[in-house]
């Protein structure tokens, strides 16, 4: 399966290793194809430098070691052939995980709850803890 990550999937999982998050993310990348878009990279290395410069070497060493596809955001994107959603600027996350052909996209973010859309599925990770629970891999 290809599971798409929302920035805050991915600082979660970094800086609180032994959280739900950081299992749902581990589960994730021990049993399906990872995708990180680059509008998610960039946006953690902004997030890091502002509020965590200190951290930011654990980032880059992080980003480095991770088996992970990455998406090429696209710079351009016509919001109306996309759902709509509430905050403009989650739009390349979601477009990224549309395009990329996600199976899932893992999110934190509230402004994804009300998104009608097929593919992919977009769960909390919470949720998606939950169902590993429940069904397993």
């Amino acid at each position: 399966m290809r599971i798409c990550v929302d920035t805050n999937i991915i600082i979660s999982a970094l800086l609180f290793p032994t959280g739900k998050t950081a299992e749902v993310f581990s589960h994730i990348i021990e049993n399906h194809n990872l995708i990180i878009c680059t509008y998610a990279i960039n946006e953690c290395k902004t997030v890091f430098n502002k509020k965590f410069p200190e951290k930011q070497q654990y980032l880059e060493k992080f980003l480095s070691e991770l088996d992970f596809e990455l998406f090429t955001t696209p710079d351009i994107i016509n919001q109306e052939i996309y759902p709509a959603i509430r905050d403009p600027l989650d739009l390349p996350i979601l477009v990224s995980a549309i395009l990329s052909d996600s199976d899932i996209l893992i999110t934190g973010d509230k402004d994804f709850e009300d998104i009608k859309i097929d593919k992919p599925l977009i769960f909390t990770p919470s949720r998606y803890f939950d169902l590993l629970n429940n069904k397993g891999t």
